[in-house]
């Protein structure tokens, strides 16, 4: 493959990108371009970047891809709540089949994928004895593994402590292919129980020489203090950036002195920090009358801080969110907005959670980014810089995973008849 014409960040020129047996062969100012490496001949695809932006695939970091697409069944959630959420779920895992998860998490993927997102986190609830949605989701892993690459976490939806054998299920997940070890610690019986479950979990871990991937604090609890205690164990076991700490937005409503004591800690640990921006809005705040709180971690503190941060959709079409579309351009703008982070030097690091950031939560520094020798995954985006692609939330023209094209879509158009002549536009047009 040959793409021609490439925008990329840091290089003022345009520049030429060839591919080789998946790999990327090479990068050339278009001008040193007369004599590339790989004879022209021998592309099989050439794209014309027009100057657009190409940037590494977009990483969803955290989804639950056994729940998506059952939203209204067996009922809706009236409430909106986390808790009600989790009792729906409940009832319709009791009808959950391989096939059935198969099937509506190949969906989802599908539209990730056309919208440039290849590298996926997704969470697998494991409070059932047959583990019927990780089966599910280790099958469908290597179906899809030529266009999509999946990061399976076995997650505990109902705790470790407070679900009948939940350590011996979790352990048995592990055994059987899970990327990362799961916990949740804030829906556990009691504290002491929330405690024990990261004890188990950090021992388990690394035991099976897995990731760590804790559902923290997901609650507007200023109590609920589960994250000094998993950041101590990150700091103290070494797993460090191995933890990754999701949702924490029980910190949005924790006093402020408090924070400045935690942020050294979680200095100290170098975890990982996801937000779930669209559905941390949606649930979080329900309790509350008037000022109703947002809800989201404190993304600008934390990467204030040093701390990576990434972005996750969380759910989409399911009992704890009814809409959503994998889009990680709209999770991006909704952080950007919640945070407070639209000052000129913020609104690019919504790109940034939702590339770059991700991919060192998910461990793919070694295979990801735009250089020479790296695979071969990146994406068109249609717009110039990230600011314009926060602002406008483009389409991506091309998705390329190991130097093959598998996804391309262009911009809508429409027809303005005013005066004499009908004008045709461009709704993605940066001019506009």
């Amino acid at each position: 493959m040959l793409v021609r014409h490439a925008r990329l960040s840091g290089r003022a020129e345009l520049c030429q990108i060839a591919v080789n047996k998946g790999k990327i062969a090479a990068i050339q100012a278009e001008d040193e371009c007369s004599a590339p490496l790989i004879p022209r001949d021998r592309f099989e695809t050439v794209i014309d970047a027009e100057g657009l932006l190409v940037l590494p695939p977009y990483v969803e970091s955290h989804i639950h891809l056994d729940s998506v697409l059952t939203a209204g069944e067996p009922r809706w959630n009236e409430s909106g709540t986390l808790f009600e959420g989790i009792q729906i779920w409940m009832e319709r895992q009791a009808l959950l089949t391989e096939e059935d998860v198969r099937e509506r998490a190949t969906v989802a993927l599908k539209w990730l994928a056309s919208q440039g997102v290849l590298h996926v986190r997704t969470h697998a609830d494991i409070c059932d004895p047959q583990l019927t949605a990780l089966k599910a989701l280790l099958r469908l892993k290597e179906e899809v593994r030529s266009w999509v690459n999946i990061q399976i976490v076995a997650f505990p939806q109902q705790g470790i402590c407070s679900y009948p054998r939940g350590a011996e299920l979790l352990e048995e997940a592990l055994k059987l292919g899970a990327d990362v070890a799961g916990a949740i610690p804030h829906f556990e019986y009691t504290r002491e129980d929330g405690l024990n479950s990261l004890n188990i979990l950090f021992e388990l871990a690394q035991k099976h020489n897995k990731l760590i991937d804790v559902h923290c604090d997901e609650i507007d609890d200023e109590h609920s203090r589960f994250v000094e205690a998993l950041a101590a164990l990150a700091y103290r076991t070494g797993m460090r950036e191995r933890v990754t700490a999701s949702h924490t937005t029980a910190m949005h409503s924790y006093s402020n002195a408090y924070v400045s004591k935690l942020m050294r800690l979680l200095k100290l640990s170098g975890m990982n920090f996801v937000a779930n921006p669209l559905v941390n809005t949606h649930l979080q705040g329900r309790f509350d009358t008037y000022p109703k709180r947002r809800g989201m971690t404190r993304i600008k503190e934390l990467i204030e801080a040093g701390l990576n941060v990434s972005l996750g959709t969380d759910c989409f079409s399911d009992p704890w969110y009814p809409l959503g579309n994998g889009n990680m351009l709209q999770v991006a703008n909704m952080a950007l907005h919640v945070g407070h982070m639209t000052g000129r030097e913020e609104i690019p690091l919504g790109v940034h959670m939702v590339t770059e950031g991700g991919a060192r939560t998910l461990h793919l520094q070694e295979r990801y980014g735009i250089e020479e020798g790296k695979s071969a995954d990146f994406i068109v985006v249609d717009g110039k810089d990230p600011m314009e692609l926060i602002r406008r939330m483009p389409v991506t023209r091309y998705v390329v995973y190991r130097g093959k094209l598998i996804a391309s879509t262009h911009p809508a158009k429409a027809q303005l008849h005013i005066g004499e002549t009908a004008e045709s536009i461009v709704y993605d047009n940066p001019r506009l």
